[in-house]
């Protein structure tokens, strides 16, 4: 078995999990705070309002540049 897979793969559970730990952890500090709750749900709607219109743009640019290359882009 290739020893690149095993030791990389195992890297990445270890420091996404730990990232995701400390990820819960921060969040369930800041709910603790008071009058946070709100400014929290604001902060979440515009990072998924910001998501949202970066994949649109990212989608278009694909499309875009697709086109110019000349790929066939139609559905069967």
């Amino acid at each position: 078995m290739d020893w690149f897979p095993v030791v990389f793969i195992t890297f990445k559970v270890l420091v996404l999990g730990i990232g995701m730990f400390f990820a819960v952890k921060w969040h369930y500090d800041q709910g603790k705070k008071k009058g946070t709750q709100r400014a929290v749900l604001r902060a979440g709607g515009k990072m998924a309002a910001v998501f949202l219109l970066l994949l649109l743009g990212l989608s278009l640019l694909t499309v875009g540049l697709a086109r110019m290359l000349g790929l066939d882009l139609t559905f069967p």
